[in-house]
């Protein structure tokens, strides 16, 4: 045998493979049917039958505006990106009521999409494949939200966020419903550092994983690359008064995928850094036959 020959095939081989985008594994599990998915392999706009926009100043003072023009499909992938860009805000409002009236420019911009009123699902398996930005300021998110409810008695599980806590990155995974009060939330967090991935990989970040959500009638199990980060128990989580004592996870869910910058949790927005890419490669959905 040609030792030589034979180790120069396996480098090329292996180059080849590292050069490759690090694109998710396809998951095949008997025990689970999928039963909608998105694989974003048509080139140009979101489908218009499954994804709405959120448009402007939307929540937690985030410091971009949302816009529909920062998503688009390419390669396989669905990119939101997020800008640095300065305009008026049309908003803007002296003395406005919401905080988003009161800034008279829009000095970022991304996108947060949606299936509100387009698509949800009651318990069942949900898989995102992605890759997040990480830099500075960056708060990309997988979560759901429920639309029978105002917020928090609707009920939200965020799948993924990321973002710096006291300055130290981290990856959580929340659920989160009503109590007594308006507008204030009962939560369920795990807040992982994000060390806890990187020591492991230093290249994490430039690498596709997936998250999970496994929802039945008893437990939210939340998974990072099969590594299990949150597990709640819905016998804990049932509504206040205002939301009638009701419990919001035995009710249908819907999704959103954003990328936001700074605001409450964001941290400090590296502008050396952009513009920063949100890349998801798939959403799948399976449900027990």
């Amino acid at each position: 045998m040609n030792t030589k020959g034979f180790l120069s095939k396996i480098m090329a081989t292996m180059l080849m493979l590292m050069a490759m985008p690090l694109m998710c594994l396809a998951q095949h599990d008997k025990n689970w049917q999928l039963v909608w998915s998105e694989e974003f392999d048509r080139a140009g706009r979101p489908d218009s039958t499954i994804w709405n926009y959120e448009q402007g100043f939307v929540r937690n003072h985030e410091d971009q505006w949302y816009q529909a023009e920062n998503a688009w499909q390419e390669d396989g992938l669905l990119i939101i990106e997020a800008r640095k860009e300065h305009r008026d805000n049309p908003t803007y409002r002296p003395g406005g009521r919401h905080w988003g009236q009161q800034r008279p420019s829009i000095d970022y911009t991304s996108a947060c999409l949606k299936t509100n009123g387009k698509y949800q699902f009651l318990y069942g398996r949900l898989e995102v494949c992605a890759r997040i930005p990480t830099a500075g300021g960056s708060w990309p998110a997988i979560w759901t939200l429920g639309s029978e409810m105002g917020w928090p008695s609707c009920g939200e599980i965020d799948v993924m966020e990321y973002y710096r806590v006291k300055g130290v990155p981290h990856i959580l995974a929340n659920v989160a419903w009503g109590n007594d009060r308006r507008y204030d939330a009962v939560w369920n967090t795990r807040r992982i550092p994000f060390s806890h991935f990187t020591e492991r990989d230093a290249a994490w970040a430039q690498r596709f994983h997936v998250w999970r959500m496994d929802w039945d009638e008893q437990y939210i199990r939340i998974y990072l690359d099969d590594e299990l980060l949150n597990e709640v128990a819905l016998e804990t989580t049932v509504n206040g008064r205002i939301g009638n004592h009701q419990n919001p996870f035995h009710r249908p869910q819907y999704l959103l995928l954003n990328l936001a910058l700074g605001g409450d949790n964001g941290g400090v927005i590296d502008d050396a850094a952009f513009p920063l890419r949100y890349e998801i490669d798939y959403v799948r959905v399976y449900q027990a036959p």
